[in-house]
């Protein structure tokens, strides 16, 4: 689904990724770890398209990522949900308008009982017409997930989720992902929190992935 062919990127006049070969097979789960600054973002904007690597190649569902227009970019992260740290809502909007903007920009109708299934699904069907200042970090980060995979994205990436969470949510958010994985989804957590990918072992059949050195390697087998 995402592959990686030899591939580099250059920031700020300095190699920060080299020499990555690798692929994210369907229905995989993995995680990413590395000290702060070690490419993780980086790594993951690469998978989303977001960026283009300074060498090597980047296939993105069996086509070249350089081969892309704007157009088939932005078409192809359909298939790719985003899970940011801190993701950005319109305050002045519900809860479950904002988990639905996904599908206003790609022109497709939300329907309602699909969105309140999906708010269910997350634990925050109590709370669609709350307004994003008052929800808790937890809840943020719910509805994050949840905005991520409303339009049915082949990939999950998630960036550093539960970061700003305690260890209860943190748990629960890694549920959510596992059932993801389980439906089929592909899922790629970058990740500081060790405990949580020890945790994941009893859940999922996961790999991890490890930056070290400029370089992402495969760091042993199955958890």
């Amino acid at each position: 689904m995402i592959a990686f062919d030899n591939v580099a990127y250059s920031y700020g006049g300095g190699e920060l990724l080299s020499e990555i070969t690798l692929r994210l097979a369907p229905g995989s789960f993995h995680f990413l770890t590395g000290p702060s600054g070690a490419g993780k973002s980086t790594f993951l904007k690469l998978c989303y398209g977001d960026l283009m690597p300074s060498a090597g190649r980047i296939t993105l569902f069996d086509r070249d990522l350089r081969s892309l227009s704007r157009d088939d970019i932005a078409l192809t992260r359909r298939r790719i949900g985003m899970v940011q740290q801190d993701c950005q809502f319109l305050d002045h909007l519900p809860l479950a308008a904002n988990v639905a903007l996904p599908l206003m920009v790609a022109g497709k109708p939300t329907v309602p009982q699909d969105l309140s299934d999906l708010l269910g699904w997350v634990g925050l069907g109590q709370l669609a017409d709350a307004k994003p200042p008052s929800l808790s970090g937890g809840e943020r980060q719910r509805a994050a997930l949840a905005r991520a995979i409303i339009i049915g994205p082949d990939v999950v990436l998630a960036d550093e989720p539960t970061g700003n969470l305690d260890w209860e949510m943190s748990l629960r958010l890694l549920t959510l992902l596992v059932e993801l994985n389980r439906m089929g989804k592909t899922v790629l957590i970058a990740t500081h929190d060790l405990n949580l990918i020890r945790q994941a072992k009893s859940l999922v059949a996961s790999r991890v992935l490890r930056i070290s050195k400029r370089r992402v390697q495969l760091a042993g087998a199955d958890l």
